[in-house]
């Protein structure tokens, strides 16, 4: 009977020893995951700042750069029938070539580290404008190696081409401007 009761008083006082072990590493685990959390949401913070930054800058490059783009079709109608002036001329006379820097360094910096921590509805859209980014890219470069094989052409049909490319990419720019005031108005707004 004393075994047991030595046994009892045993077991009795290591619970006793291990409630507070027990209680000091859940109480570590839950300060460790709130410290987590805080810096989880600063540095969500800070991007999300960086990333409004970026798409503001984008904004107003976008809207920048579409007049220019007009004016280089406006060049192209001026002299789409003129047999004498060449693409390379058409592009002096307009001031050159331009396209609009989109800027998504904050955006590839969270998706390559912390991804998991942005919320769905989010990072949809920031998908999306990265998708279009691309889009847009690709769109631009096809015109440019276009406009680069016919610089000294001086047809009409090829103007056209290059008239419709302008044109592509002027809508494929208002669309991502329009994408970009609405992450702007619907995840940033104050």
């Amino acid at each position: 009977m004393s075994i047991k009761k030595s046994n009892t008083k045993r077991l009795i006082t290591l619970i006793r020893e291990m409630i507070p072990v027990i209680a000091g590493i859940l109480i570590a685990l839950l300060i460790n995951n709130w410290n987590e959390n805080r810096k989880n949401k600063h540095y969500l913070r800070q991007i999300f700042s960086s990333i409004e930054k970026e798409l503001e800058e984008s904004k107003a490059d976008i809207k920048s750069v579409i007049p220019k783009q007009f004016a280089f079709i406006d060049s192209l109608d001026i002299y789409m029938k003129n047999t004498n002036v060449s693409v390379y001329e058409i592009i002096l006379k307009s001031d050159g070539i331009y396209a609009p820097r989109i800027k998504t360094n904050s955006w590839n910096a969270i998706s390559n580290s912390k991804i998991e921590l942005i919320p769905y509805d989010k990072l949809s859209k920031f998908v999306d404008i990265e998708e279009r980014k691309k889009n847009l890219q690709k769109r631009t470069e096809k015109q440019l190696d276009f406009m680069y094989q016919n610089f000294e052409s001086t047809a009409q049909r090829k103007k056209e081409i290059i008239r419709f490319m302008t044109l592509d990419i002027i809508n494929a720019e208002k669309r991502l401007q329009s994408k970009i005031e609405e992450l702007l108005n619907t995840t940033f707004t104050k």
